[in-house]
């Protein structure tokens, strides 16, 4: 089981929990123990990771584009600015 798949099966479990009725009242004091809009925004980012893994398309993640015109080494190397200006 990917990491994925078992973190979504602990936010369903949370959240079939919180649904199940956490919150308690003794007379004028009332104690919620979870947040359920913030367990289900959990669940619906696991369940597009694990929809992702099911894909083939691997770790979601993001890429960064140098747009500012000015030549960039690769991570962890030096440019070799004879290369570049030919």
């Amino acid at each position: 089981m990917s990491t994925a798949t078992d973190m979504l099966a602990r936010y369903l479990a949370a959240e079939t929990a919180i649904l199940g009725g956490q919150v308690y009242k003794w007379g004028d004091r009332q104690l919620t123990r979870a947040d359920l809009s913030m367990v289900q925004t959990g669940r619906r980012e696991w369940e597009r990771k694990v929809n992702a893994e099911n894909r083939g398309c691997g770790p979601v993640g993001v890429s960064l584009a140098n747009l500012t015109g000015q030549p960039q080494a690769p991570e962890g190397g030096e440019f070799d600015y004879q290369w570049y200006r030919g």
